[in-house]
């Protein structure tokens, strides 16, 4: 299918990137149930399948809203209303959905599922009983790993935002992927579904770069911008466990202990698992853990019993300063 996306002066004017939590919640939960082994996000699924099966998550909302292949309900990713916007910020957005759009998205899917039919009976109530989920979910999926996903989201920004400066807005949208095409002020998409053109969309374009994104996806519904959520450069490093080769240098500010609990979170981990991996005790990697959490170079995330400590973008930072 051929998609066709007419420009105008404005609506190259109005055009712009962003990233959005939501997305990456969207794209990753369908990469999740299609239940293949990805190549380059293979470490992340077996992390993280486990713990959405544990949760329920895989019969639950985001399953009936996100199936594996085709359409997927346009309310969970309203355009982004600020350049970064954080999650909650986006389900706010998803919270106020006007209820025919709502309804409307539901009746692409068959009328069979009793959550869907419930969905549709009671908009407003049903919604909150969604975006519940996806707090849940990205607790478990995305929130550990989130410094390392939106490192490379933020370096595709930037590298679009330089195209764009240095060679022009038709540079940028022949290099986002091999189905775009930039030509005669059209911005053509060859797709296998979910045709958008200027006639059914509102002014200008979204740009939304995601890590998870096999392929484009498109969003289309007047009067807001149509959407795009293409692939970003740079997933291939997103996983790897990149040495830290001056870590004696960190040492000498941390100390060993912290600075190598923060080499072993390369992927989340829990106090048990580090004590395990590191030989400490689970009362001392607790103890440096809480400091290094509060000096902002560690999160903490809950995902069932266990508490999961991750790496913030400081700690990345730091570490691949010492590289």
């Amino acid at each position: 299918m051929l998609s066709e996306l007419a420009f105008s002066a404005d609506d190259l004017a109005l055009t712009r990137l962003a990233i959005s939590p939501m997305w990456e919640v969207v794209s990753s939960f369908r990469l999740l149930i299609a239940g293949s082994s990805h190549p380059v996000h293979r470490s992340w699924l077996e992390q993280v399948r486990p713990r959405v099966a544990a949760a329920g998550l895989d019969d639950g909302w985001l399953a009936r809203l996100i199936p594996a292949q085709g359409y997927l309900a346009d309310f969970l990713t309203p355009p982004p209303v600020e350049p970064t916007p954080d999650l909650e910020t986006e389900l706010a957005v998803i919270r106020a959905t006007p209820a025919e759009y709502v309804r409307r998205d539901v009746d692409h899917f068959a009328a069979d599922d009793p959550r869907r039919a419930a969905l549709r009976a009671d908009p407003e109530d049903r919604l909150a009983q969604v975006c519940a989920e996806i707090e849940t979910y990205w607790e478990l999926a995305l929130a550990p790993y989130w410094a390392r996903i939106r490192a490379v989201l933020d370096a595709d920004v930037f590298h679009r935002a330089r195209q764009v400066a240095e060679r022009g807005t038709g540079h940028l949208f022949n290099d986002l992927h091999a189905t775009l095409r930039w030509d005669d002020n059209t911005l053509r998409l060859v797709r296998r579904h979910c045709a958008v053109s200027r006639e059914a969309a509102g002014p200008g374009l979204v740009l939304v770069p995601s890590v998870f994104a096999e392929h484009v996806l498109t969003w289309s519904r007047p009067p807001e911008p149509p959407q795009l959520a293409y692939p970003a450069r740079g997933i291939g490093t997103l996983w790897e466990r990149r040495p830290v080769r001056h870590a004696d240098a960190i040492a000498a500010v941390l100390g060993r202990s912290r600075t190598l609990l923060l080499v072993e979170l390369a992927a989340p981990a829990s106090t048990t698992e580090l004590a395990r991996r590191t030989g400490m005790s689970a009362a001392g990697v607790s103890q440096h853990l809480t400091a290094l959490r509060d000096a902002g170079m560690v999160s903490s995330h809950r995902a069932g019993r266990s508490v999961l400590y991750a790496r913030t973008a400081i700690a990345e930072s730091l570490l691949d300063t010492a590289a």
